[in-house]
């Protein structure tokens, strides 16, 4: 069932002309105004309404509102609204003559001038809904009736279109447009009679932003027509724009009647700016007006993107005699060919035969000649026949680059024949007798789904548009100086998103006849190894490149951001790439660890020479002072002393880092163990030679075995403690240096190391104590002196050693630990042996018992 509510439209209707066109005193309807006559009609059996400016605009008049107001008095022929009426006029014929669309039907046409006047358009939207008739009916009689055409075709532009249509939307009246893109008339809360035959320009507005990031445009300016059309057109491709990264340095609105101190505004603007595309969502009327400026003021080289308005237009281009817009870019609506319709258009005789005062007007423009009775002394044009020919003559009428919108009139009347020809249920013949309403019209066109002759589609989408695809028109200048519109791409919105932009393999002509492709950002692209920091107060688009910090890279242009390396890897010099950081540690082929290495080996050969030499001369009484096993013993843990610092060159692993502490810890107690039971036994010696002394009983050889080994024991216990719980283990040091990976041993367990490092510190202290105390005792060659000596250096080596290890960084604090093994062994070696091997090798004559119990020699004789 058909909803009520377009009848109630209806009543509505009549009820609004009721008391707007009838006295309450008059015995009949009578209509208040007159929207004037249409200046081309046809009567057929339904009627289709047409509204074109045939003149763009009108006087300007002051209205003092005491009296009735004239009619407007219309100016500026427009050849380009002739040509539109004539699509009409040709596609009516056309069906007319057909026996397949309608047969039998014959379809008439009423068409108004509306001057450009958006309040002239309303009338005559209203004298097409309701006839413009003189109706006489008694009072009591409803003034009702149905709508006086089946819908109406038009109008040109958006502004007076939308106007037209909120008017009669309420009315569901169906109108549809051939060239009023603008997308807020896809809604349909507001009007919901309307139809086009155009895409919206909410697809234009994205097509072009999407052109000009292809181009990598990101700042640019914008001038657009101050009205429907250029502010909501341009309010979309700003929105686009914004998502994808472009910036407006300006955008400006202007219309062709601001004053000149606007044009002029609009210059200053361009000239200060320093972008180089300007995107000009202009009509063509108000672009012409704009280009005459700026050819005076040669305001060339920038590059024009362009609206299907005026980027196909021939007599934009023809007016461009300054070239400004040449390399222009932008859209249009692809190429059409209507069989029979250019001979149509050019066939002027029948309008000729209108007789009224616009064709009269259009007869004497076209041919630039006056007709007789008008014709005055003064004028020296030619006289007007009506028998002129169209041969030789060149103008905008003649010009058929606007074909495209042509067939859009032609589709939109072939579409309203169709939802006819169902709507009348036609086969062979159509019934007449169904009596047709402006709801089920447009229901039925919104419905359609047709091919044309020429294979053009037609069909309306929800919102009552079509399917929008459109071309890409390059202006490229030809040596006689005539602009060739190429098409160097397309845009197809019923493609996926990233095919919809397809420019062709083709050589595009830029401003100022460049093959470059022009350059126009706000700041140079960051390059990798840099990011993005906005300028404060300025768009988004206007940026400095900072250089991405250290350990940070970005390695693609206009990053935003720099990424931090990996904890193993380090940036570059460039900052765009992570290399991995080198490995550093203690090797054996580096100065430093050949030297020590040198040192360790130079250590551990001298104490085998000293074995070497005491084991020669192990019976003499030097050797055999103070326990000689001792002494072989100490002997052979300094050489382990020696070499326990090998294992700290070289790089860490699982094992070495386990020996090193381990190997270090045993070996230093074994020596000190050694070097406390000599301090021992020399104390002992002497408490010994007392009366009645058993000393000697409870510390004998065995003993000081069993000392040495419980306190190495305790050593060794300790260790496997440490190794057992948390043994050390090879780690990398990330963060002391930021382009070094530190390859160390970790400790493990600090408790471990410390305890390890305590031990050997509590034996070299008692060690130390026990020396001192035998330092003064009787004796040539009393050994505590040097022990103590010797332990002197030890602790101060060690307690150095303390500061200087947690200060050194990364493998400088392995070399310090090595130098204080060494040093404290070569401390030991030197205070302890090497005065003994003196003794032996240099002063023989010292070696004896009686010289080492501090004995005198008897005087010869």
């Amino acid at each position: 069932r058909e909803p009520l509510w377009p009848e109630q439209g209806w009543a509505l209707l009549q009820l609004l002309l009721m008391a707007s066109f009838s006295r309450a005193e008059d015995p009949v309807c009578t209509q208040r105004g007159d929207s004037g006559n249409p200046v081309l009609s046809k009567d057929g059996d339904f009627i289709l309404g047409g509204m074109f400016s045939f003149h763009s605009s009108w006087e300007d008049r002051m209205d003092n509102y005491t009296h009735k107001p004239m009619p407007l008095q219309c100016t500026s022929l427009n050849f380009r609204d002739f040509q539109f009426a004539q699509a009409m006029l040709f596609a009516i014929e056309e069906i007319n003559n057909s026996t397949d669309l309608l047969p039998g039907i014959s379809l008439g046409y009423k068409i108004y001038d509306t001057c450009g006047s958006v309040a002239r358009s309303v009338g005559v939207t209203l004298a097409l809904a309701n006839g413009n008739e003189i109706v006489s009916v008694p009072s009591k009689a409803p003034c009702t009736r149905p709508a006086h055409v089946q819908a109406i075709i038009g109008e040109t532009s958006s502004s007076p279109t939308i106007a037209v249509a909120t008017v009669i939307g309420p009315f569901v009246l169906p109108v549809i447009s051939h060239f009023a893109t603008c997308a807020c008339l896809s809604d349909k809360t507001k009007y919901p009679s309307f139809l086009r035959t155009i895409p919206s320009d909410y697809y234009q507005s994205r097509a072009l932003a999407h052109l000009v990031k292809y181009f990598g445009w990101t700042w640019v300016g914008a001038i657009r027509t101050n009205n429907d059309y250029g502010n909501n057109g341009m309010a979309t491709f700003t929105e686009t724009a914004l998502q994808l990264g472009i910036c407006l340095e300006y955008s400006v609105s202007f219309f062709r009647t601001d004053p000149y101190v606007k044009i002029q505004k609009i210059i200053e603007i361009i000239k200060a700016s320093t972008s180089r595309v300007i995107v000009a969502f202009l009509s063509h009327a108000d672009l012409d007006v704009l280009l005459h400026e700026f050819s005076s003021h040669n305001l060339s080289g920038y590059q024009w993107v362009g609206t299907e308005s005026w980027i196909f237009d021939s007599q934009t281009a023809k007016m461009d005699i300054h070239h400004i817009l040449n390399g222009a870019i932008g859209l249009s609506i692809p190429k059409a060919h209507v069989t029979g319709l250019r001979e149509f258009i050019l066939d002027v005789k029948p309008l000729y035969s209108s007789n009224n005062e616009l064709f009269i007007e259009f007869w004497e423009t076209l041919f630039s000649c006056k007709f007789k009775e008008l014709k005055s002394s003064a004028d020296i044009q030619r006289e007007c026949t009506g028998h002129e020919d169209m041969t030789g003559v060149q103008n905008s009428y003649t010009d058929m680059s606007l074909m495209p919108i042509f067939n859009n009139v032609y589709k939109a009347v072939y579409a309203v024949a169709h939802a006819l020809h169902n709507r009348l249920s036609c086969n062979k013949t159509c019934n007449k007798n169904v009596q047709l309403d402006p709801f089920t019209v447009l229901q039925h066109i919104r419905k359609i789904h047709i091919t044309t002759k020429e294979r053009d589609e037609v069909y309306f989408n929800e919102n009552g548009d079509p399917a929008a695809k459109y071309e890409i028109i390059n202006w490229q200048p030809r040596e006689n100086g005539i602009v060739e519109f190429v098409t160097v791409g397309l845009y197809d919105t019923s493609l996926a998103p990233e095919k919809q932009l397809n420019l062709q393999n083709k050589a595009l002509i830029w401003a100022r006849n460049s093959k470059q492709v022009p350059v126009s950002v706000c700041s140079e692209k960051c390059p990798p190894g840099t990011r993005k920091v906005l300028q404060k107060g300025r768009p988004v688009c206007c940026y400095d490149c900072i250089r991405c910090a250290e350990g940070q890279i970005s390695n693609v242009t206009d990053s935003v951001t720099c990424v931090r390396c990996l904890p193993e890897f380090w940036s570059n010099e460039r900052r765009d790439f992570c290399i991995k950081k080198e490995a550093v540690f203690l090797s054996y082929e580096e100065i430093m660890g050949a030297l020590l290495t040198a040192a360790s080996l130079f250590g551990a050969c001298m104490t085998i020479g000293v074995i070497l030499i005491f084991f020669k001369y192990r019976k003499s009484p030097i050797v055999r002072a103070n326990n000689s096993e001792l002494s072989f013993l100490l002997l052979v843990s300094l050489i382990l002393c020696f070499l326990c610092s090998l294992t700290f060159i070289g790089q860490p692993t699982d094992w070495s880092c386990m020996l090193r502490h381990v190997a270090f810890g045993i070996t230093f107690v074994l020596c000190i163990s050694c070097l406390l039971g000599k301090t021992i036994v020399v104390l002992m010696a002497f408490r010994a030679t007392r009366p009645g002394s058993n000393v000697k009983k409870w510390f004998g050889q065995t003993q000081q075995r069993l000392c040495v080994t419980a306190f190495t024991v305790i050593q060794v216990i300790i260790c496997i403690i440490w190794l057992t719980t948390f043994p050390p283990f090879p780690s990398k040091n990330l963060v002391q240096f930021k382009d070094k990976i530190i390859l160390e041993c970790a400790l493990g367990s600090a408790v471990g190391f410390w305890a390890v490092l305590g031990y050997i510190g509590l034996l070299a202290i008692l060690c130390f104590i026990f020396a001192f105390l035998a330092r003064k005792l009787p004796d040539n060659f009393n050994e505590a002196k040097f022990i103590t000596f010797s332990m002197l250096i030890f602790c101060a080596v060690w307690i150095t050693f303390i500061p200087a290890y947690v200060s050194s960084p990364g493998k400088f604090s392995v070399a310090v630990e090595i130098f204080a093994i060494l040093a404290s062994s070569f401390g030991l070696l030197i205070c302890i042996f090497i005065p003994k091997c003196y003794i032996i090798l240099i002063k023989p004559e010292k070696n004896t018992r009686r010289n080492m119990m501090g004995k005198k020699a008897p005087n010869s004789l």
